[in-house]
């Protein structure tokens, strides 16, 4: 069978693969497998979600669970990702659980998982709660069955949190925010004003349907053109449950999670706080990114692709800034995930401290044209072992030279071969890829 944990929780069709039975499971083995590993005291939880209808039957069912397994839980209601990573450390809980499917449409949902100290658990503490699922239990009767009580605080909570990590006031600042109809509807909005600045939002009014339809990070169109429409400084685009965010500068120009990090980096390296002056991303992010931090002398570390393999490097080396194009950025000074609106934050606050445009600050990285192209295969497997592509993939290189790269990678769910080169022209790289994908599907 397939595991159930995916690269960031357990994830579906809501209702049909995620179904209130399995969340129920699921929130009831994680209880007791934290329990086992602690039994010192009662286990505690706090459950946020984002505003998707299916929310609600699946926040329900998670609460059983929890109780059930002998669990009392912390209710935060509808709250941002980070935010309930934050408030499982500032709550001291032992467990913290996400309903949300990010940026996936209204049908998704999902079930992300948190430690004690708000960290992502690790994949032998997943393992054990997937196999606790088909286990035979006990339970608890009595008052030895958990209790509910809702926070209603919480959401005041996180914004002080994120208010305290904003070095520099943002007055001056005009921002459109677009929440994507999702879990920062209130909080984006509420702590920009706060930090300073004059706030304009859009699709911040989510009715449990339209979470991500048309808008937000995956679709920063009506952004764009709203920045532009305000004569904004900047705009800010959040997924459905913000643990990311991507940028539009005045011009309507858009500013991704490279440029972002590019721009942050730079700004902790000035104060000191790059620690050993190195920047984490993923394999996935711009070579222009790559480029740009060389000549700043700032090293660059890469990982796998995903949040959680960045969050590993940054845990294990004990770095200050990581992410991934896409807008998960990761300060771990002031948070243990991924966390668009405190990203949004210090970029707004480098904006003000400064002086300078976002578009100034961006340019120190100049985003090299990035070409991927899917290549379906019978066998991910030769492809990978096939002389043929190792030799055509050395060929590309060799004629990109230090201006262009190449990288095949294998999709983790279906028989396909991810082939992307990076070049100074967009033809080259078109042109480059287009050949090495006849290759690979040759190969196999």
């Amino acid at each position: 069978m397939a595991r159930l944990f995916g690269t960031d929780g357990v994830r579906g069709l809501a209702n049909e693969e995620l179904t209130p039975e399995l969340a129920l499971s699921l929130a009831a083995s994680a209880a007791r497998v934290l329990a086992a590993h602690d039994r010192s005291h009662r286990p505690v939880a706090v459950v946020g979600r984002d505003p998707r209808a299916s929310g609600e039957m699946l926040e329900a069912a998670v609460v059983a669970g929890l109780t059930s397994a002998g669990a009392d839980v912390l209710r935060l209601g509808v709250l941002p990702t980070p935010a309930v990573a934050y408030l499982v450390g500032a709550l001291e809980a032992d467990l913290g659980v996400m309903i949300s499917a990010s940026h996936n449409p209204m049908p998704d949902n999902g079930i992300k998982l948190f430690a004690a100290g708000g960290h992502k658990l690790p994949d032998g503490i997943e393992d054990e709660i997937e196999a606790g699922l088909s286990a035979p239990v006990t339970r608890p009767t009595g008052i030895g069955v958990g209790r509910v009580k809702d926070v209603p605080d919480a959401g005041d909570r996180y914004i002080e949190h994120l208010l305290s990590a904003t070095p520099h006031p943002l007055a001056g600042l005009r921002v459109v925010v677009d929440c994507a109809n999702g879990a920062s509807s209130f909080a984006a909005p509420e702590v920009y004003r706060k930090a300073g600045a004059e706030v304009i939002a859009i699709h911040a009014d989510p009715d449990g349907v339209n979470i991500n339809e048309h808008c937000g990070s995956n679709h920063p169109e009506a952004l764009r053109a709203a920045v532009v429409e305000h004569g904004a400084d900047l705009g800010i685009a959040h997924d459905g449950d913000a643990d990311r965010c991507v940028a539009v500068d005045a011009a309507g120009e858009l500013v991704d999670g490279d440029q972002i990090m590019a721009v942050l980096a730079l700004a902790l390296a000035e104060t000191g706080e790059l620690t050993k002056n190195t920047l984490v991303a993923t394999v996935m992010s711009n070579l222009g990114l790559h480029l740009a931090m060389r000549a700043h002398d700032i090293n660059l570390v890469t990982t796998a692709v995903g949040d959680r393999y960045v969050l590993e490097e940054l845990r294990a080396s004990g770095f200050a800034l990581g992410g991934e194009q896409s807008g998960h950025v990761v300060l771990p000074a002031y948070a243990t995930t991924g966390d668009g609106l405190l990203t949004a934050l210090r970029v707004m606050s480098r904006m003000a401290s400064t002086g300078k445009s976002l578009a100034e600050l961006a340019a120190v990285m100049n985003r090299l044209p990035q070409v991927l192209v899917n290549v379906p295969v019978a066998d991910k497997a030769a492809v990978a072992v096939s002389a043929a592509v190792r030799d055509a993939v050395g060929a590309v290189e060799a004629e990109l030279g230090e201006e262009g790269r190449v990288l095949l990678r294998p999709s983790g769910t279906e028989q396909l071969v991810r082939v992307m080169v990076e070049a100074t022209a967009h033809d080259t790289a078109q042109a480059a890829a287009d050949r090495l994908a006849g290759v690979v599907s040759s190969a196999s």
